[in-house]
C-alpha cells in the first residue's frame, strides 16, 4: 500500500526515528500508527539489547521539589554518552522520574532490588490472608503470587504506572526513550525526603 509522506511525518514526530524507518513500520502496519509505533519499539529494543553491556557513565542527577517544601527527590539517570544527557528529552525524562518519585514513594528501582526477606515476609502475611479468608489451601499458592505482583506495582519504581499517562509504566516510559535516543539508558538509584519522617515525638 502507498503510505503519505504526511503519515511518515507525523510516526516520526512522535517517535525521532528515522523517515525510512518510519515508512517502512507504517509498510509493516498497513498503515496503522499504533502498530507502527510498536513495530518501531520492538525493532529498536531488539537492536538496543545488544548494547546492553556497555556501561552507562554519563548521565544526570535530577531533582524535584514539591510545592511547599514538604517532599524532595534526587534521582540518578544513567547513558552512554554525554550528548544523550545534554538532550532536552534525556533531561525531561529525568525531571519527569523525580516528579514519580515524589508523588508514588517507591521503596526501589526494580524488583530484583527488593530484598529476599521482604518478599518472603509478604508470601507469608498473603497466605494467611487467604487462609483466613476460607480460600481452598490449593489456590493459596497462586493469590500470593497474584498479590506479590500487585505490591511490586506499588514499591517498584519501573513497574508503576507513569503519573502524567496511566496506560504507560515507568518501564514502558523508559524503554521508548531508549529506542529514541538509540543508547542504554537506566534510572540507577534515589533519594526522597519527606519532613519530619524521621523526626521521634
Amino acid at each position: 500500500m502507498d503510505i503519505s509522506a504526511e503519515a511518515v511525518k507525523k510516526l516520526r514526530a512522535k517517535t525521532g526515528v528515522g523517515l525510512m524507518d518510519c515508512k517502512e513500520a507504517l509498510k509493516q502496519s498497513n498503515g496503522d500508527m499504533d502498530k507502527a509505533l510498536d513495530y518501531l519499539r520492538e525493532k529498536g529494543l531488539a537492536k538496543l539489547q545488544k548494547r546492553m553491556g556497555k556501561a552507562a557513565l554519563e548521565g544526570t542527577i535530577a531533582s524535584y521539589i514539591h510545592t511547599g517544601g514538604k517532599v524532595g527527590v534526587m534521582v540518578e539517570v544513567n547513558c552512554e554518552t554525554d550528548f544523550v544527557a545534554n538532550t532536552t528529552q534525556f533531561q525531561e525524562f529525568a525531571k519527569n522520574i523525580a516528579m514519580q518519585i515524589t508523588a508514588s514513594s517507591p521503596l526501589y528501582v526494580k524488583r530484583e532490588d527488593v530484598p529476599e526477606d521482604i518478599i518472603a515476609k509478604e508470601k507469608e502475611i498473603y497466605k494467611k490472608q487467604a487462609l483466613e479468608s476460607g480460600k481452598p489451601e490449593k489456590i493459596i499458592d497462586k493469590i500470593a503470587e497474584g498479590k506479590l505482583e500487585k505490591y511490586y506495582q506499588e514499591i517498584c519504581l519501573v513497574e508503576q504506572s507513569y503519573i502524567k499517562n496511566p496506560d504507560l509504566t515507568i518501564k514502558e516510559l523508559l524503554e521508548e526513550l531508549v529506542v529514541k535516543m538509540g543508547e542504554k539508558i537506566l534510572i540507577n538509584r534515589f533519594v526522597r525526603f519527606q519532613l519530619g519522617e524521621t523526626i521521634e515525638e
